[in-house]
This record gives structure tokens, sequence and C-alpha cells, in this order.
């Protein structure tokens, strides 16, 4: 089962500021509540997240390797994460707008192990209400 979520954020900010989070594996790492810990590789373009999910099967951390498979700067990146538990994508495309910037989310996880994808059903939607705090506290908007 793929678990798949899309989500459309408004910002009264530049494209260009909205980018440089986003673009960040760090910075997107750090948004995501289930990752533990995370390393960023030195090409600024990979991270492994150190994912703690609260299944049974599951009973440290996984590690799953990231990585930009497409960069298209200032507007587009897509991410790839591998792991033996899941298979994660994220997309993000930024548009300017007449009072800010829009940015489109699509993230889809493939569970490997049982109950990853219920999970992630059940707590995804909230991963992009993190992203989205955690967003609006680097450009210091409301969230």
């Amino acid at each position: 089962m793929t678990v798949r979520v899309s989500r459309t954020f408004e910002f009264d900010a530049d494209p260009e500021e909205v980018w440089a989070f986003i673009a960040d594996p760090e910075k997107r790492a750090a948004a995501i509540s289930v990752v533990d810990e995370y390393d960023v590789g030195d090409d600024g373009r990979t991270a492994t997240w150190h994912v703690k999910l609260p299944i049974p099967l599951i009973s440290s951390t996984v590690a799953v390797e990231t990585e930009d498979v497409t960069r298209e700067e200032p507007r587009y990146v897509k991410f790839v994460g591998r792991s033996r538990a899941m298979r994660v994508t994220g997309e993000h495309t930024i548009e300017s707008t007449e009072s800010g910037t829009t940015l489109q989310n699509e993230f889809v996880v493939d569970g490997k192990l049982p109950g990853v994808e219920k999970f992630f059903k059940r707590n995804l939607d909230r991963e992009l209400d993190n992203l989205e705090a955690a967003l609006r506290r680097d450009l210091e908007l409301k969230a």
C-alpha cells in the first residue's frame, strides 16, 4: 500500500527564501518528527535520516538514505529516501504569486514492513503541518 499526501502552503515571502529552506536537506530532516537524528552529506544533496517509528517490527531507528534527485533552482526539488522499511519521495514546487509564494508539496511513502503504511496513513498529514510550521519559523512568519 502506498500513502500519498499533497498540500499547498502560501507564504508572504520571496520564492528565494522558500527555496533556501526547502532545498536544504538538513532543514527538511529537522522538520520531520520521526527523524530522531540526521547526517547531511558534504554535497548538500544527500542526508541520512535516522527514523524512529513506533511500530512493533522496528525496535530501533531505521537509516533512510535520502538524495535530491532533481533540483531546478529556485522552483523545484525532488528527493527520494530508501531504507529496509520504506521508500519515501518528496516533491516541492515553488511558484511566485502577487502576494508572495506558494509551495506545493507531495509526499509518497511505500512501506516495506508491516505497519509502516498504517503509521504514515495516520501521521503523514501531521508531518506536513510540521514542515509548514518549521518553514514559517525559518521565515519568521506566523504559523
